[in-house]
């Protein structure tokens, strides 16, 4: 065989075959994988042959065949590892784009039902429920603006606050 006799390696493959195959397979447990793995091994053999040393043939051949079985597992299974990674990595991605995507949505909609219902809001609350809850000023502030006391102020928020209660439904808002 190491002469490149043809007729010696079909009998390495008639008389070793399926004793590799079921080495292979033994560490494997796949028929697909085990049968191109046995392939592999069969040219492990002959491209190795300058180095076998004439003892125990079948111990150096079974050798080659768990060694190379067990190598093409761990390759599989890195690969795997990567690709459950990577799939991984995709779906956090996708659940990060699609969970902004989906909160710009609903703030934006939020945003134009808020703005919905102040246009409702009689225009004499209006004013002071913008600069309080929008614009974030104090009541001395949006007195000094509007120009009208701190108490009247105090006094429209609360009839604003009152009137929403009772005009905006909770529906409205989920």
């Amino acid at each position: 065989m190491a002469a490149g006799d043809r007729d010696a390696f079909r009998e390495l493959v008639d008389k070793y075959g399926r004793y590799l195959f079921q080495s292979v397979f033994a560490v494997l447990r796949s028929t697909k994988d085990a049968e191109d793995v046995t392939q592999e091994v069969l040219l492990k053999i002959c491209s190795s042959l300058p180095q076998y040393q004439y003892q125990g043939f079948k111990t150096w051949i079974t050798r080659i065949a768990v060694n190379k079985a067990i190598d093409f597992r761990r390759a599989r299974d890195r690969k795997k590892e990567q690709l459950t990674d990577q799939w991984e990595s995709l779906q956090h991605q996708d659940n990060v784009q699609d969970n902004s995507l989906e909160a710009n949505v609903i703030s934006r909609e939020r945003r134009e039902q808020v703005r919905d219902q102040l246009e409702r809001l009689p225009e004499n609350y209006r004013d002071v429920v913008i600069a309080f809850y929008f614009e974030e000023k104090s009541y001395q502030q949006i007195a000094d603006e509007q120009k009208m006391a701190l108490k009247t102020v105090e006094s429209k928020l609360y009839r604003a606050k009152q009137y929403m209660r009772k005009h905006w439904k909770e529906e409205e808002w989920k």
